[in-house]
């Protein structure tokens, strides 16, 4: 049934999921809207959004993330990465979540994660929040009605803010907990609003099941060239480091914005939507997704409005800097109706470099994109974590180390496979600073690195001259058409080129000691584009 209710015990009570309020199955989007302005979860703004605040979470909780010890993963989990629950412990939180649960009202989506048939996982997502189920629908793809008659879900999650788990209790590290139990294919979620977990968890989900099945999974967004999709480009990064901004150019077909697979088959997107940041967010620069926050549905998380006129302040950071909203993909105009692209061509890797030392962009090498792969340099932006406040310089393997439940040389080898198979050219794009460091210098000009990114991606780029970075050893192009010549060369851009050559002196030995963790698993050539 859409949009009304259904007894509990009718698609639930298998799973042992019983004594539920009123559970509303597939709501649409009028429905869900309608639902959580009734329950006061939210406000309804300009153009219908939907505005909302996450409360005491306003970003990830990755040190609250757990995976289930059983035989089944004992020897393919990354433990070192993945902090442990119990069997018993998971058992007592599925329990105790199932009494908190009685009598109270859920929304249940059920959605698939993954544009190619082939790969793509059925996933039921059960939650607390009416907001959370319009959220989750926009971000995973969703049937058509008829499908709904015959879906049965490989995956459940339960998504709970209101419960609060016990630390003893439930063999964990806080009252908040984001699980993943292999054997019984749940996920749990609780004591936390913030619905990006909702997401993550999915992510996390197919970044270990697809690589047993030859699927690359990708951190990154993706594009492709209009009316070509064997001309596709994928751009991996973290959050905050440009991925939906400089993935959704009027001139390519977007793809997505966030996850992608990468099968023998082409690429394909995890997701149906896009969850943007929006702080500082510029109607001239991005035009598109702003647009997105005055539409019907989109879901506005944690921006300031004035309670009168609902006008949106994208530059008040003061709940937090990890403002966004959730939107589906058919909100962007060239965005691609199937998903789907071909093997890519291109392999964009953004940083963000705190540091000021990085060039706009880099050619890499196979064995060169390896070593930036598996180092992950970037700069946390503020609030996308809790606890972070300002740019932190971090290494986050592939790109995505809170997302990956397998060691790092798994998802390395399998991308240097599939690089080597389809002959992608690598780059390596800094949106960070110039100039200087964060607090001295400023950010990388967005029409920079457009530009920089048009020319790699229509090949004039690689037509060019190019000179060896002393410190890191990539190409650097000399002159780009549209491009201040300095910002090709950071070094001449620090008013103190001293301080800039001991600042890069310094971020070549951090990469040396964070690789220093990989050289036992990787092959020679790695070895060998090793820095520092």
């Amino acid at each position: 049934m859409t949009n009304g209710r259904v007894n509990p015990a009718h698609e639930l009570a298998h799973q042992g999921i019983t004594g539920l309020g009123n559970v509303y199955y597939n709501g649409l989007e009028p429905a869900l809207i309608e639902a959580a302005v009734q329950r006061g979860e939210g406000k309804l703004g300009l153009g219908g959004a939907f505005l909302v605040s996450t409360g005491q979470f306003t970003g990830r909780s990755p040190k609250d993330k757990h995976v289930v010890r059983t035989a089944s993963v004992e020897n393919t989990i990354w433990w070192e990465n993945n902090a442990a629950q119990s069997p018993e412990g998971f058992e007592r939180l599925y329990q105790d979540m199932l009494a908190h649960m009685q009598g109270r009202d859920y929304f249940v989506q059920d959605l698939y994660a993954g544009a190619d048939p082939l790969h793509r996982l059925d996933v039921r997502v059960v939650t607390e929040l009416a907001w959370h189920g319009l959220f989750i629908r926009h971000l995973l793809r969703r049937p058509a009605a008829a499908e709904l008659d015959s879906f049965v879900p490989e995956w459940t999650i339960i998504n709970c803010p209101s419960f609060k788990a016990d630390p003893v209790r439930h063999n964990c590290r806080s009252e908040t907990i984001i699980t993943m139990n292999f054997d019984r294919k749940l996920i749990l979620i609780a004591n936390t609003a913030y619905a990006g977990e909702n997401k993550k968890s999915v992510f996390t989900l197919l970044n270990y099941l697809l690589p047993e099945k030859g699927v690359m999974p990708m951190h990154c967004s993706a594009n492709h060239a209009i009316g070509n999709p064997v001309d596709t480009a994928v751009f991996f990064g973290l959050s905050g480091t440009g991925k939906t901004t400089l993935s959704a150019s009027p001139d390519r077909t977007l793809i997505g914005d966030d996850e992608h697979g990468w099968s023998d088959r082409g690429t394909f997107n995890f997701e149906g939507g896009c969850y943007a940041k929006t702080i500082n967010l510029n109607p001239e620069a991005e035009p598109e997704i702003y647009r997105t926050t005055h539409t019907f549905g989109t879901v506005v998380e944690n921006m300031v409005f004035d309670p009168e006129t609902l006008v949106l302040d994208f530059d008040d950071d003061s709940l937090t800097a990890n403002t966004r909203c959730a939107y589906p993909l058919e909100q962007i105009s060239n965005a691609s109706a199937t998903g789907l692209g071909g093997h890519p061509k291109n392999i964009v890797m953004l940083t963000c470099d705190a540091f000021g030392v990085l060039p706009p962009i880099a050619r890499l090498t196979p064995a060169q994109a390896m070593y930036h792969f598996l180092s992950g340099f970037t700069s946390k932006v503020a609030g996308t974590e809790r606890g972070v406040t300002e740019p932190t310089p971090t290494f986050s393997t592939c790109f995505g180390a809170p997302f990956m439940p397998r060691r790092p040389e798994v998802y390395g080898k399998l991308l240097q496979q599939k690089i080597a198979k389809q002959g992608a050219t690598c780059w390596l794009v800094n949106t960070g600073w110039t100039g200087g460091a964060y607090g001295t210098g400023k950010r990388m000009p967005i029409k920079a690195t457009r530009a920089l990114l048009s020319a790699a991606l229509d090949g004039s780029l690689g037509q060019g001259e190019f000179r060896r970075d002393p410190n890191f050893g990539f190409e650097v192009p000399v002159a780009v058409p549209g491009v201040d010549a300095d910002l090709l060369n950071p070094r001449t851009t620090w008013a103190d080129q001293a301080a800039y050559d001991a600042q890069a002196a310094k971020l070549v030995s951090m990469f040396a000691d964070n690789f220093a963790q990989y050289v036992p698993f990787i092959d020679e050539d790695v070895k060998a584009a090793a820095i520092g």
